[in-house]
């Protein structure tokens, strides 16, 4: 196999399915139209290419492969999907709504019946609409998986990115444990400010508002919005307007994906940051999120192979994603960026919310693991997706949902692993640069040298350190998972 006819190849074939999901999902296209991409790059992800680079020991780019390859044969149901999302329109207590938008009034109401009857609608029609298409692309994934030679999905996964699954399970599984007795008493406060109820009435419809926190809508008003984060990229050194390839739209459309995203077409000279403003903390923290994958895209050396500019552990960007992120609840930040002179109730409710969402991403692994291992039987995982998700945040969960809060290919553990690499990260920059790290262009210089390798080698190789899930819990000032 000649590998440099091939990678220049598979760089054609991803800037494409990029650039068609960038237009999708950013609401500027109605269809999702890459079964004709695949078609013209067929021979990219036949089983014959698998096998040859399988042998020839390129291990990011048999990932490209073997996931291209479920993509090339699930390709008409998941464009089917999206086309099906995008048109689909439910009603919630008389008023008609888009599917995609229906989240962002869910989080945008201060009425908790409303929540419930909006969410309830999502989850009908996720079930009636959706599933029978996410069933059909869940099991075509699995039976693939064990045709290309492998016992299971996870064990595909497993060897495709070198993580060991199981063993992240048992560290967040120890994480569940260690946080229990903590998780209501940090939560139980910040549910009675932001929604004035406590957890014998929060339901899952409740969460969209909390996170979205309207309570703190005066210290992140909409027209600082972008300008914080080019005041804050200038403070390290970072002319975004002089990076002409850095796109960010933040215009509103109907059927723009409520989720926040950034697309890498080209990388790094054609990156777009997508984001559906809400109003409120939770736009200040998507757009941050997504720059910090918008920067580190915009800054890999350009002179390196396709597959160390696109593919590898996503555990990284991640992890720089969630650096950028942080910034909007750092005190040092609020005060200097938002004016912002009492920083404590901000600061509450991201300690709360992280913790939240650390649980739930740790119970969504072990039920990912289950879903995914060897005899698994996919007509009891709706339930037990409900007992898992409900266990670890004490709230009702509803089952609608137990195939599309499942993310391909376990990305849930690069959320995992990246929160650890972003904390041990953080730490770092404050002690060699200080709490305002984000305004000094060494901090900035420092960034860039490791953006500029892009994620070839995995996260731990990132900081020469082994990844210790147990900084989440000092971090949280909730203790350690080690003995």
């Amino acid at each position: 196999m000649d590998l440099d006819r091939y990678r220049a190849e598979v760089e054609q074939f991803t800037s494409a399915i990029d650039r068609e999901y960038y237009l999708h999902f950013s609401g500027q296209k109605d269809d999702f139209e890459i079964e004709e991409i695949y078609e013209r790059h067929a021979g990219l992800f036949s089983r014959e290419s698998v096998e040859r680079l399988r042998e020839s020991g390129n291990s990011l780019l048999l990932d490209f492969a073997v996931k291209a390859l479920i993509g090339q044969e699930t390709k008409e149901d998941t464009a089917e999907l999206a086309r099906r999302e995008a048109a689909l329109e439910i009603e919630a207590d008389g008023e008609t709504m888009p599917f995609r938008e229906a989240v962002v009034r869910q989080g945008n109401s201060p009425d908790p019946q409303r929540r419930a009857a909006i969410d309830a609608a999502r989850n009908a029609a996720t079930a009636t609409e959706l599933n029978p298409l996410l069933r059909a692309l869940h099991e075509r994934a699995h039976a693939l998986a064990e045709e290309l030679g492998w016992p299971s999905y996870l064990a595909m996964c497993e060897d495709l990115s070198g993580i060991d699954l199981e063993a992240l399970g048992a560290e967040t599984d120890a994480f569940l444990e260690a946080s229990d007795d903590a998780y209501e008493p940090l939560l139980a406060p910040e549910l009675e400010r932001q929604l004035g109820l406590g957890f014998d009435r929060l339901r899952r419809a409740d969460l969209p508002a909390f996170f979205r926190a309207p309570e703190l809508d005066a210290a992140f008003q909409a027209d600082r919005l972008v300008p914080s984060l080019g005041e804050t990229l200038a403070g390290m050194g970072i002319d975004v307007a002089a990076q002409p390839g850095v796109v960010l739209d933040t215009e509103a459309r109907p059927k723009k994906s409520p989720r926040a995203f950034c697309a890498p077409v080209i990388v790094p000279d054609e990156i777009y940051l997508v984001i559906a403003p809400q109003g409120g903390r939770d736009d200040f923290a998507a757009l941050f999120h997504e720059a910090g994958h918008t920067e580190h895209y915009a800054h890999i050396d350009r002179e390196l192979p396709a597959e160390e500019r696109y593919f590898g552990d996503n555990s990284i960007t991640e992890g720089f994603a969630f650096l950028f992120e942080h910034l909007v609840s750092e005190p040092e930040w609020l005060r200097r960026r938002l004016g912002v002179s009492d920083v404590e109730p901000i600061t509450r409710h991201a300690r709360a919310s992280k913790l939240l969402y650390l649980r739930r991403y740790s119970a969504k692994l072990r039920y990912e693991l289950e879903l995914h291992g060897e005899g698994a039987k996919p007509g009891a995982m709706p339930a037990r997706y409900s007992e898992l998700l409900g266990g670890a945040l004490r709230v009702d969960w509803p089952q609608a949902t137990w195939l599309s809060d499942v993310d391909e290919f376990f990305y849930a553990a690069r959320y995992l692993r990246a929160w650890a690499l972003e904390t041990q990260l953080r730490g770092r920059l404050r002690e060699r640069f200080g709490e305002a790290w984000f305004e000094q262009p060494e901090a900035g210089e420092h960034l860039r040298a490791l953006w500029r390798s892009g994620q070839s080698a995995p996260a731990e190789e990132l900081l020469g350190d082994l990844l210790d899930f147990s900084v989440l819990l000092a971090d949280l000032e909730l203790g350690s998972t080690r003995a």
